[in-house]
């Protein structure tokens, strides 16, 4: 691997119109990777989720290289319907399509970051990869008491033209005192057996909220790996909402820093598998100052051999006094093949805090299912009904009562 990385790097500085000081940057960023390799069950982090042998598994050898040169014909049909919508759209890792139609001029300000390097300090070998290889990065910029008028749809789409290839995104956000984005990731994946490696970093000023939704809800042979880094000014919030169905393999990790007094955290997600696929949600909440909040809930409905992973961690600094932090993670599992692994953790250091986790798995309900029988529904009939009612509260976490009802309808859920 280590012969083919060089090449793809090699063949990828060509194409990018860098500083011999940047490229330095890169290749020490390319040596790292290098050294550590993918992440594999050895790492604390990755004791669930073989990384390494899951891409020599599913993919085999990957090329690193991606030519960006050519442009692609962005699909309109993959669009959204019924909701009115600002979009950036990604096909094959190229960003074909940034538009804040909907937006007024001046509030927005996109900024070329492709030429300076901004590197993502993560102690993490992907992290590494993302520096190396990253070709274009922006900045998107809401500037001060701006709400935007319409949600922003980030459209991840991959189709037929690419095989076996590593695509590596990176996207900053700076939103501006009192400013709030509301943002969809939105994964449309045509192609099969591709590792994308996606490094968000949002940046809250004072009284900024961020409402943040990932959704890979379509039936994919892909590999994905998600990273958000969320940094938090006094009175500020972010929620995020994550559905993973759809690819084999799917990682979101969420490192958030509570930095001002009174911002606040929210992290809700569910897992919905069937087949071999395996997926894993890992949080990190730092309450690094008093007065701070963080709520977390994560559901998985499992079935056939999937697997589901959650690891939550909450963190109180020692200065971080009136934190009040909650974390819970159920599970169903629907036959006996299915796996659901919980890592819940407090690492606490202020003795004012009001903080709890827990985690339960288990079966549905017979006596349940037996009741609804009873009332005139089929089998199937009842399993949905009381899966529905399990996952419905997840949902209802969200905020957004339009984004709300659009995720309703991708999951099937019927009140």
């Amino acid at each position: 691997m280590k012969e083919q990385l060089q090449k793809d790097f090699d063949n990828t500085i060509k194409n990018l119109s860098l500083s011999q000081k940047d490229i330095e940057i890169k290749k020490f960023s390319l040596d790292n990777f290098i050294n550590k390799g993918f992440p594999n069950r050895k790492e604390e982090d990755w004791k669930f989720s073989d990384l390494n042998q899951i891409i020599n598994k599913n993919i085999g050898e990957l090329s690193f290289y991606n030519d960006y040169t050519s442009t692609n014909k962005v699909d309109t049909s993959v669009f959204v319907d019924g909701l009115e919508h600002n979009k950036i759209v990604f096909i094959n890792g190229r960003i074909e399509k940034i538009d804040f139609d909907y937006e007024k001029k001046g509030q927005i300000e996109i900024i070329d970051q492709s030429e300076t390097i901004n590197k993502f300090d993560n102690n993490n070998s992907l992290s590494d990869l993302n520096n190396a290889f990253t070709n274009k990065c922006f900045k998107i910029v809401i500037k001060t008491g701006y709400q935007l008028l319409k949600p922003l749809i980030i459209y991840h789409t991959t189709n037929s033209k690419i095989w076996s290839k590593n695509i590596n995104l990176r996207l900053d956000f700076e939103l501006q005192e009192d400013s709030c984005l509301r943002l969809i990731d939105l994964f449309n994946d045509t192609s099969e057996k591709n590792f994308l490696n996606i490094f968000y970093n949002f940046n809250l000023k004072e009284d900024a909220i961020l409402k943040n939704y990932k959704v890979d809800k379509l039936e994919n042979k892909n590999i994905k790996y998600s990273f958000n880094n969320i940094v938090q000014n006094k009175n500020t919030i972010s929620e995020t909402f994550i559905l993973s169905s759809g690819s084999n393999f799917f990682k979101s990790e969420i490192n958030c820093n509570l930095e001002g007094e009174h911002s606040s955290a929210f992290v809700n997600g569910i897992f919905s598998l069937d087949k071999n696929k395996h997926h894993e949600i890992r949080t990190t909440i730092n309450h690094l100052t008093e007065n701070t909040k963080s709520y977390q809930l994560i559901k998985s409905v499992l079935e056939d051999s999937s697997k589901a992973v959650y690891q939550g961690k909450i963190y109180v600094n020692s200065v971080a006094q009136k934190t009040d932090g909650y974390q819970l993670s159920k599970a169903i599992l629907l036959n006996k093949d299915s796996e659901f692994n919980a890592k819940p953790e407090l690492e606490i250091y202020a003795d004012d805090v009001k903080c709890s986790h827990g985690s339960a798995s288990g079966s549905l309900d017979e006596d349940s299912i037996f009741y609804l029988m009873s009332r005139g529904l089929n089998y199937n009939q009842a399993r949905e009904l009381l899966i529905n009612g399990f996952l419905l509260d997840v949902v209802e976490k969200i905020t957004d009562s339009e984004i709300k009802n659009l995720i309703k309808n991708m999951i099937g859920i019927k009140e």
